[in-house]
């Protein structure tokens, strides 16, 4: 069961990425604002979810949240800052573009940068634990799979519809056969050794 609130009496928006251990593709992050009384039984972390279950949940989210937005940092300001300050920098993108501004921020994962000098907590696994970052994980990873399924139209070969752009098999064979794309992170084109599937 997740918890709704980590700061009592504040108004805090929760904020996750999606897309940080991918080969191709922008990361993605989304902020959340839920209201006190939000209630459902499907939300939690996206990755425990269906992608039928992630997309219900996303327009429910939309329709209930207080405010909720979505931020980007490219392949290119990831190859520039690299990928952790790139996802915190989508996420700074993501609680910019909220309507209301929190009193407090709570983060999925260890590691953040201060945002407009509010209180904040990283929590590990915080997706699976808190409400306001479940919404988040459900928003950034719905709207990084629609942008890497639109790109996949241009380049079939990396089969991107399906692999969403993580290092499978296949998508590290295509690398190998075509080169790498414009949409490819030029920092992470050492293709690990180990055969990766995709998490979810």
């Amino acid at each position: 069961m997740l918890e709704k609130h980590f700061y009592t009496g504040l108004v805090e928006a929760g904020t996750d990425e999606a897309g940080r251990g991918c080969l191709a593709g922008p990361v993605y992050a989304a902020a959340v604002i839920l209201p006190d009384d939000f209630e459902h039984s499907l939300l939690n972390d996206s990755k425990q979810l269906t992608d039928h279950q992630r997309r219900q949940l996303r327009e429910v989210i939309e329709r209930e949240a207080v405010a909720w937005a979505v931020g980007i940092a490219s392949a290119a300001e990831i190859d520039k800052i690299n990928i952790l300050n790139a996802s915190i920098l989508a996420m700074h993108r993501a609680l910019d573009g909220l309507s209301i501004v929190p009193q407090a921020v709570i983060v999925d994962g260890n590691r953040f940068k201060p945002w407009r000098s509010l209180p904040y907590t990283t929590i590990v696994k915080g997706d699976g634990k808190l409400m306001p970052i479940a919404a988040a994980s459900i928003l950034a990873k719905t709207y990084r799979d629609d942008c890497m399924i639109e790109l996949a139209k241009d380049f079939p070969q990396y089969q991107w519809q399906q692999n969403k752009g993580y290092p499978t098999k296949a998508h590290r064979d295509a690398i190998r056969q075509h080169g790498l794309s414009p949409h490819h992170r030029l920092t992470f084109t050492q293709l690990p050794p180990v055969e990766l599937e995709i998490p979810f």
